[in-house]
């Protein structure tokens, strides 16, 4: 059995997705469905059981005792603005310790969703190493701090250890994310509501690192396939290795939609000094794990999204 955490979640669905596609449903999904929503995430999609993510540390001695081939931890809280330090340190860093620290006793592989958050605003680089990082804010704070712990904790794995840095994932199934979905989902969301893209100013100059949930899937599904290495443990960046101006996204969108247009709109200042004005991710150590998969291009990622988007409101079925 595979526990997949956050199966319900934008990231956790197209894995699943992608497990199915390699006719795996031995799967237990593990997530919270609080937002009744989130089902729709999982109405495609097949596996072999359920768990609230409230009752996982309790069954997981048992499900370690049964047989659990790899967890693919991806549940987290994911909002970037979230400011309940407590809540972001309990989520993101105490249960990810547990699991970890259950998942290296039983000798089972783990692989875990890290965040490019962690590299702040990137003046120092976005290379996956110390000199790098300095987070902006709690939730960033929360991904590094676990990150940290991994590189103290498990310096002579028994079990596959892999965090991968996800830069700006776009792609379908991400609905519920609000205000935290990508920003192609929210200029289909505004371009559908009154045929205008709004763009904050500057964003002509805001360039990042954005990377298409396929090419998401395949680098997990790359490490999955790769559980027996122990030699591949470590933390590595999950992007396309190339920077896009959030004008280009809204130029390459306006021409799927007759009629768009794009305005500009003040840059807030809750987001000052919060806000990554560059990204782009640094391949150079998953290269040398022998991964050489090339990155989806902008134009082709945001086109078979908008397909999801106009066929099926943007959930696979």
């Amino acid at each position: 059995m595979i526990i997949l955490t956050g199966g319900a979640g934008f990231i956790g669905s197209n894995l699943l997705r992608g497990l199915n596609r390699l006719g795996r449903t031995d799967i237990l999904v593990v997530d919270d469905l609080t937002r009744g929503e989130k089902h729709r995430n999982l109405n495609s999609l097949d596996f072999a059981d359920y768990c609230d993510k409230r009752e996982l540390l309790a069954r997981l001695p048992s499900l370690l005792e049964q047989g659990v081939e790899a967890i693919v931890h991806q549940g987290a809280c994911a909002d970037t603005m979230q400011a309940d330090g407590r809540y972001l340190m309990e989520n993101n860093f105490q249960i990810s310790k547990t699991l970890l620290l259950a998942a290296q006793a039983a000798r089972v592989p783990f692989i875990y969703a890290s965040s490019a958050s962690v590299y702040g605003d990137g003046t120092k680089g976005f290379s996956e190493e110390r000199a790098c990082e300095y987070p902006l804010n709690a939730y960033a704070y929360s991904k590094f701090l676990f990150d940290q712990y991994v590189r103290r904790t498990i310096t002579a794995p028994t079990a596959l250890v892999v965090g991968l840095r996800y830069f700006n994932v776009y792609g379908a199934q991400e609905n519920h994310k609000g205000r935290m979905a990508s920003v192609v989902w929210q200029f289909h969301r505004q371009i559908a509501a009154d045929r205008t893209l709004r763009l904050f100013e500057g964003s002509a100059g805001f360039s990042r690192d954005f990377v298409y949930i396929d090419d998401v899937v395949r680098l997990n599904l790359f490490f999955f396939a790769e559980r027996a290495r122990l030699d591949l443990s470590g933390i590595y960046n999950c992007g396309s290795g190339q920077a896009e101006s959030f004008q280009r996204i809204a130029e390459v969108m306006v021409a799927r939609y007759p009629g768009a247009r794009i305005a500009t709109t003040p840059f807030p200042e809750a987001l000052r000094g919060k806000y990554q004005t560059y990204t782009c991710a640094d391949l150079r150590r998953l290269r040398a794990t022998g991964y050489q998969q090339p990155a989806t291009t902008l134009e082709a990622g945001i086109n078979a999204y908008l397909d999801v988007l106009h066929a099926s409101e943007g959930w696979y079925r």
